[in-house]
């Protein structure tokens, strides 16, 4: 079974007003079928390769900010692309709306950020790319096993052991044994754990 998210993912240029009023309201109409907003966010990526100006950027944030509100209005967890210095932005427009469902996919960020969405209690989710950085493997070890989901965000070319191979949901094995040893649990519990994280974050 498939549950899809709705939104606008923050790798795009920015929508015109039209394009957007049109989104919200199929969005609305819809709302009943989506088990989340998202994946929605900021341009970290587009950012630092210069293809967003400053007020661009600011109209990225304008943008997050009515995705968020609608979070709100139509009571539901919210999926964000929020990595380095874009996350302690999200973070400041999810507590100004006290919305307590927030999920990182394939988060990085600082140690004070971590330890910012940690008391949030928002979730982070891993990637493939935890068998192979050590970077992600630190995350994984100091972030509670509770607020942690995994995924494979597909099709993408990950590199390590999975080098020219695609996508596919068995990687998500390969990355709970890696877990699992990290978090120094067996397979099971681990995979348990996220299976449990991620049905109750999404209301499944």
């Amino acid at each position: 079974m498939v549950r899809p998210a709705f939104g606008y993912h923050p790798a795009r240029s920015l929508p015109t007003e039209n394009q957007l009023n049109e989104l919200m309201d199929w969005m609305n109409k819809h709302s009943h079928d989506m088990v989340a907003i998202g994946e929605v966010g900021l341009p970290y990526y587009l950012r630092r390769k210069l293809k967003v100006s400053s007020s661009q950027y600011e109209q990225y944030i304008e943008l997050l900010e009515t995705f968020i509100q609608k979070t709100v209005t139509w009571e539901k967890p919210i999926v964000l692309h929020a990595v380095h210095e874009d996350a302690p932005i999200v973070c400041n427009l999810l507590e100004k709306y006290s919305i307590k469902k927030a999920h990182f996919h394939w988060f990085k960020g600082d140690n004070k950020t971590i330890k910012r969405l940690e008391k949030n209690r928002y979730y982070i989710s891993v990637t493939p790319n935890v068998v192979y950085e050590e970077v992600i493997q630190q995350l994984v070890q100091r972030y509670p096993l509770e607020q942690m989901m995994i995924e494979i965000d597909g099709p993408w070319p990950f590199e390590g052991p999975f080098w020219g191979t695609m996508t596919n949901p068995n990687m998500m094995l390969v990355s709970i044994k890696v877990i699992s040893k990290i978090k120094k649990l067996s397979e099971e519990e681990v995979s348990e754990r996220l299976w449990k994280n991620t049905r109750l974050f999404y209301q499944l």
